[in-house]
């Protein structure tokens, strides 16, 4: 592809102006090589234009540039000034990949809490409907059954673009994305128009050192979403979403518990059945629905309204949508796990007392017989945190099994100790059970009817950190291990 035909939607001055095909586009330099454009972005700690000089050495056909270079480019290498680099890197990834976003049905979301589950719950609802979907955020570019990793919850532009062509490729007809205020803060959005924005909340988060300076920049950051959307769905319970959404030139959807809204929540409750968790709501106004939702905590109400929102734009069945939200969980967040009896097996990614005191206090309004912690705590880490972890757990769980988790380069037994410290604190009974797969048999084996049991730390995670070494462990096929080993 021609050098001019990426860069056909920019501004630009051509400082050393050559006729150059390109096949990929760089801004790392070390992947520099014949027939890369390379593209300086300015980050936190470095600058691009420092490594123009490595990107020419290894054989880059072009740079393109918003500041002057310190050293002489050769003629047969393309400068190309611009106001904006990473505002570039997004347009000119975006013709490359042939404007993938147009050959799906697309939807961003925006918001301070939420983002996330609310991109599980939508995907889950567009695969009931027979729409094979991709989503990008915080666990990364997932399609297919496979997850890639990712560096930010929204990654740079050109990920995001060869991520949507490579969905494409595998027959994927709908992609959902988290848009973080960072991400809509340096452009990696940019040159994409979503089918659908959705706005879940605003909060305090994300303010001071390299993100934002201040509420009005992070407020400002996310309305950006709502100049790039045909559609827009807000919560309207959150006043901010009048700031948010004020960009939009069209009719904002409104969904919440208000009578103001379009689509109404009503009738909310916690719901606990024979090892299924979560809430029970139903809806009125846009759309009547009597949901039953599979992730725990009344929150998620709002959650599932805004998934609901976002897929009414679309030609999407009530039963996709009723379905998709009673299956719908994010891998390793209270991630339910089908066993044998009466009782709930979580999975959870708590690995401080925070996220530990987040999900135990949900979950003990359900009133279960017992609620059991499994966890252990990570090491060569401040030991702080191992005290806070234990006593939190014997504050709010009946019974604490302490066992290991990425131990790194600490003897477990020592770990151990210090969350003990914690427990102590605690009138909270625990055991001790060292080996992780055995601490999971040890709670399943042990349940009793109307138990909820989590297993904390590790959530997505497929690993476990020793001495220096990753091996191989996911805690839903240890589960499937004991239960084919008891025969339970």
């Amino acid at each position: 592809m021609k050098l001019t035909q990426l860069l056909k939607n920019l501004e630009y001055t051509f400082v050393n102006e050559a006729d150059a095909d390109i096949r990929d586009i760089v801004y790392d330099s070390r992947k520099a090589a014949p027939g890369t454009a390379f593209v300086c972005l300015k980050g936190y700690t470095s600058d691009g234009h420092k490594f123009a000089k490595s990107a020419v050495e290894k054989g880059a056909s072009a740079l393109v540039i918003s500041d002057d270079l310190d050293f002489d480019v050769p003629e047969n290498v393309a400068v190309v000034k611009v106001d904006n680099t990473r505002y570039a890197l997004a347009l000119m990834s975006t013709e490359l990949f042939g404007n993938p976003a147009n050959e799906l049905k697309t939807v961003a979301i925006t918001g301070t809490k939420g983002k996330t589950t609310t991109t599980a719950m939508i995907a889950e609802i567009f695969e009931h409907a027979g729409i094979k979907t991709g989503t990008i955020g915080t666990l990364g570019i997932v399609y297919g059954g496979s997850t890639y990793k990712t560096d930010n919850t929204t990654p740079e532009s050109y990920e995001i673009q060869k991520a949507m062509r490579d969905m494409i490729n595998a027959g994927c007809g709908a992609m959902v994305i988290e848009a973080s205020s960072i991400g809509l803060k340096h452009h990696r959005l940019a040159g994409t128009t979503f089918d659908v924005g959705v706005f879940t909340n605003f909060g305090d988060d994300h303010i001071g050192g390299v993100e934002h300076k201040d509420m009005e920049e992070y407020l400002y950051c996310k309305s950006l979403l709502f100049r790039q959307v045909k559609n827009a769905a807000a919560n309207c319970d959150d006043p901010k979403y009048i700031d948010i959404t004020k960009d939009f030139k069209g009719k904002v959807h409104t969904f919440g518990f208000s009578e103001d809204a379009e689509l109404r929540a009503k009738n909310d409750r916690l719901l606990s059945d024979d090892g299924f968790i979560g809430v029970h709501f139903e809806t009125e106004g846009a759309k009547e629905l009597s949901l039953d939702v599979g992730v725990p905590g009344i929150f998620n109400v709002y959650n599932a309204l805004a998934a609901i929102s976002a897929v009414s734009f679309f030609d999407i069945p009530d039963a996709a949508i009723v379905e998709g939200l009673r299956v719908a969980h994010v891998k390793g967040r209270v991630e339910p796990v089908k066993v044998p009896g009466n009782y709930s097996l979580l999975i959870d990614y708590a690995h401080n007392a925070m996220s530990m005191e987040n999900v135990l206090t949900t979950l003990r309004q359900y009133e279960p017989h017992r609620l059991i912690t499994m966890f252990g705590a990570g090491g060569n880490r401040p030991k702080v945190r191992r005290f806070e972890m234990g006593e939190t757990s014997g504050r709010l769980s009946d019974l604490s099994v302490i066992t290991e988790d990425n131990s790194r380069f600490e003897d477990v037994m020592d770990i151990i100790e210090d969350i003990k410290t914690g427990l102590h604190k605690t009138d909270g009974k625990y055991v001790v059970v060292p080996n992780r797969k055995e601490a999971i048999r040890y709670c399943m084996k042990n349940a009793e009817d109307g138990d909820i049991i989590v297993l904390a730390g590790k959530g997505h995670e497929d690993y476990q950190e020793i001495k220096g070494v990753k091996y191989h462990m996911d805690e839903r096929e240890l589960i499937a291990e004991i239960i084919e080993e008891e025969k339970l």
